[in-house]
């Protein structure tokens, strides 16, 4: 919500750009001596190797701080913790439970604090896919995305990214689980703008059809453990991914996943190991879209166009 389709598209140039460097073992430090705080309440792989190892690459450098390790553990506030940190470091990156405590040490720090995940919203995950998206079909605005499963929070931010950058987006859930209406209600609103489509609904057959790309993630997430039986009664098979739902939709739509998988619930082998399956592009351009993300944070834009002539 904080970005508009123009700057998400100079997000992922740039993040094409150092990826093909990457590649070549070429890394431009461009964010030499700068400093990122990582705050973990949930546990992580790809967040927090992507994070790190992107820092380290651009010549920064980051550090990994477990709620345990921060006073947060003792008492101190979000906000406190904010403005303690914004004195040492460049950035923060936190990934939270609760959506309102990344509202709060944003609105208390004085420097960039990164959404590495809350149970709201995941937008470092949406740039990532955005990018795998671009890279493969060549184009954004006018592709179809189908979500199959829960309304969750990669879900809500997929329906914002969607309506920003004018892909049409297809949400199947079963009732009870529905994206948020905050999400539903604002990307809406910016579709009247970019004319994307946004329909919210129980079929999964219905959601595929004509689709170039479809989603799920588990149906299971961090802190709904103790719902697991009830969910899984409702999810599954209706709301899996298997092959017989991903023939629906084009011939030559790929399937999509921000991990880690619950194989066998939300997807089967068959479809996440299959041809059609992007996850670990998806998941490699973690690290590429958060280069990105992190340059366009800390650097002004001409210094970035600076360094890259260089």
């Amino acid at each position: 919500m904080e970005l508009n389709s123009e700057e998400i598209d100079k997000i992922l140039d740039l993040a094409i750009v150092l990826k093909k460097e990457a590649k070549q073992r070429f890394f431009r430090k461009l964010l030499r001596d700068k400093v990122l705080a990582m705050i973990f309440q949930k546990p992580s792989t790809r967040t927090r190797v992507s994070f790190e190892v992107a820092m380290l690459q651009l010549g920064g450098h980051a550090i990994n701080l477990g709620t345990s390790e921060l006073q947060l553990g003792r008492g101190e506030t979000i906000e406190d913790t904010g403005r303690t940190l914004s004195r040492y470091v460049d950035a923060i990156m936190a990934r939270v439970y609760n959506h309102e405590d990344i509202v709060k040490l944003a609105k208390a720090s004085s420097v960039p604090v990164i959404n590495g995940l809350s149970d709201g919203y995941h937008p470092a995950q949406i740039l990532a896919d955005l990018q795998t998206l671009l890279e493969v079909k060549g184009k954004l605005k006018g592709l179809k995305v189908a979500w199959v499963g829960d309304g969750n929070n990669v879900c809500n931010t997929w329906l914002i990214g969607a309506a920003l950058m004018g892909i049409d987006i297809s949400v199947a859930t079963p009732k009870g689980y529905r994206p948020l209406k905050e999400a539903v209600d604002n990307a809406q609103k910016i579709a009247k703008d970019t004319r994307a489509r946004i329909e919210i609904m129980s079929d999964p057959i219905m959601a595929v059809k004509d689709a170039d790309c479809v989603m799920t993630d588990s149906v299971v997430s961090m802190g709904f453990e103790q719902e697991r039986d009830k969910r899984l009664k409702v999810f599954i098979p209706k709301y899996q991914v298997n092959n017989e739902l991903m023939n629906k939709a084009k011939s030559d739509a790929v399937f999509m996943h921000c991990l880690p998988a619950k194989r066998g619930e939300e997807v089967t082998d068959d479809v996440i190991d299959g041809p059609k399956s992007l996850v670990w592009e998806e998941a490699e351009n973690r690290l590429h879209s958060q280069k990105a993300l992190l340059c366009y944070l800390l650097l002004d834009e001409n210094e970035i166009i600076r360094n890259l002539s260089h």
